[in-house]
């Protein structure tokens, strides 16, 4: 079980390092990503959002999410699953991304 969760930190740490091209927060600290989940095959889906249905950077974004977790030793499978709901919110951002807007 501690080999999955550790999974999950190398992830979360992985997506730490994925930036939405116009925003200088990456979407982890955004609030972009909903679901992290690692089955015992160490397949991973990764269920999340972007800041507007229509970003112009959606495709890259995805693509990088994907190439990256899939750079972790380990890792099988990555499916990014890309959902509008609930659709985000500035209330999603973390409070390092909400100092690093100028929200606070």
């Amino acid at each position: 079980m501690s080999d999955l969760l550790e999974m999950e930190g190398k992830i979360v740490n992985m997506l730490k390092t994925v930036y939405d091209p116009e925003i200088p927060v990456n979407i982890y600290d955004l609030g972009l990503i909903y679901e992290v989940e690692v089955d015992d095959e160490k397949n991973v889906t990764i269920t999340m959002t972007l800041t507007a249905p229509n970003c112009p950077a959606a495709d890259f974004i995805l693509e990088d999410v994907r190439y990256k977790v899939e750079t972790i030793p380990g890792v099988n499978n990555v499916i990014v699953n890309l959902t509008f709901e609930p659709q985000w919110t500035k209330e999603m951002l973390s409070e390092e991304a909400k100092l690093e807007l100028g929200f606070l």
